[in-house]
């Protein structure tokens, strides 16, 4: 119904943007307070360092690789809908997994079905404030990733508050009450009317197909419209980003899941233990929109590949230094050198694929990075815990840490610096051939009929 369609830039579209910040501060924010359950999970189970990492590993795979079966289910029912969806599987996933009576239940439940939900209501909401802004997005997308900070200083307060009291089990009942509040801020999510008119053009009727052929060929072009194999063979630049993404990824998480049980292994308090994570959530409510606007400046426009790359290579620098003493203001000021660097991090990520990728063809890249980026996050966790199973030692995984974030820093930073001396060196031979073409002219002068000059040039 027309009259019942909001308006772009309205008075409502400021409750939108506190409907997505509280959605990102409840599903961004979640994982980070899973290292508190670490031990608990490990005892309760008896299960090893790698078998326990499996959880927080699946969560967050499902939460970034679920990104295209979003888009289809927002393309179908709508930004409201489906946020509201993933509120009921995150709640049903976190209610269900307080049941669970061995670590394949929880895999199934607080991994699976509580990532799923969580992607659903996390990129539909990041989809609807697209759409009711229009002439300030820039500032509605910094000021909505604050709820992430949020959720990061909150979550392992609360959770370290009601494991207490209550154990993991009780906690993991209330944590699926909490997550009912997405369907509330997906409620306020109304229908907001746009300026693109439908198009509607004739279509010749599609010849017949057998069941399986048509099947088939739906699924080849829902994956073509959704994931952009072809920009990563085409699109030098985007194999870079991916490829060192993807292995920067292999290490970015493990501090978020094993600084805690790592505090206490070397004897800091548990309350202490889950301050540090709070620590960089509330370090990052301030240095995130900082960053993003510095980021935005003009003057650094074309530097910002390489301001990314220096962001990985401070990440990964950071944790050596972590590695090296678990003393407890040691670890504060870890924490917010940290906070640094994953503010650049997450101010970058996305601004760089925009300047590598043109944005017509950005969804596509982006459902695609986010599909690959998922199996990184999957086996990066449980590939430490192989490690800490190994040597019973928690800087061993501070050190992996590093080295897969320096060397994916070094990779980028070159590769991106070697492109750009690649397309300079075009420009420079397009320059010259533009050059002689108009000496010659003005050699030959305008009257006279000049015979055709055959160029080759080759570029190595």
């Amino acid at each position: 119904m027309p009259q019942a369609l909001e308006r772009a830039d309205g008075s409502w579209a400021r409750v939108v943007l506190l409907a997505t910040m509280v959605t990102q501060g409840l599903t961004l924010g979640f994982p980070t307070c899973i290292g508190i359950f670490f031990t608990d999970l490990q005892w309760e189970f008896q299960a090893s360092n790698s078998q326990t990492s499996w959880i927080p590993s699946i969560l967050m795979a499902v939460l970034h690789m679920a990104g295209p079966l979003c888009s289809i289910l927002v393309g179908r029912f709508g930004c409201r809908v489906t946020t509201m969806l993933g509120g009921v599987l995150a709640s049903l996933g976190m209610v269900a997994s307080s049941f669970s009576r061995n670590l394949s239940q929880l895999y199934f439940t607080a991994g699976f079905i509580t990532g799923l939900g969580m992607c659903f209501s996390f990129q539909s909401s990041v989809t609807v404030l697209g759409f009711y802004f229009v002439r300030r997005r820039v500032l509605a997308n910094a000021l909505a990733s604050m709820g992430v900070s949020l959720g990061i200083t909150l979550w392992p307060l609360l959770s370290r508050y009601l494991l207490e009291d209550l154990g993991w089990r009780g906690t993991f009942l209330v944590f699926g009450g909490v997550f009912l509040h997405c369907c509330i801020c997906g409620a306020i999510m109304r229908p907001v009317a746009t300026s693109v008119a439908p198009e509607t053009k004739e279509c010749p009727p599609p010849p017949p197909e057998t069941p399986a052929l048509g099947c088939v060929a739906a699924c080849g072009r829902t994956i073509q419209r959704h994931l952009a194999f072809d920009i990563l063979r085409h699109n030098t630049g985007y194999c870079v980003y991916v490829l060192g993404v993807m292995w920067s990824i292999l290490g970015f998480p493990l501090p978020q899941v094993f600084l805690v049980p790592y505090a206490m292994w070397h004897r800091v308090d548990e309350q202490q233990a889950a301050l540090l994570i709070s620590i960089i959530g509330f370090s990052n409510i301030f240095l995130r929109p900082l960053a993003g606007l510095m980021a935005g400046q003009p003057a650094f426009a074309s530097h910002r590949k390489y301001l990314f790359s220096l962001a990985f290579l401070l990440n990964g620098l950071t944790n050596l230094v972590c590695a090296a003493s678990g003393d407890f203001w040691v670890l504060v000021g870890y924490c917010l050198v940290y906070s640094v660097s994953m503010s650049g991090i997450g101010a970058l990520i996305f601004q760089v694929l925009m300047d590598i990728v043109p944005m017509d063809q950005f969804p596509r890249a982006l459902g695609l990075f986010t599909v690959l980026d998922g199996f990184a996050f999957l086996i990066s966790p449980p590939l430490a815990g192989l490690l800490l199973d190994a040597t019973n030692n928690f800087s061993y995984v501070f050190f992996m840490s590093s080295f897969f974030l320096i060397s994916a820093a070094l990779f980028m930073g070159g590769s991106f610096y070697a492109l750009q001396k690649k397309e300079q060196g075009k420009r420079a031979v397009v320059a010259d051939a533009l050059e002689q073409d108009i000496f010659l002219e003005a050699k030959d002068g305008p009257g006279k009929q000049r015979s055709p000059v055959i160029m080759y040039v080759t570029s190595v």
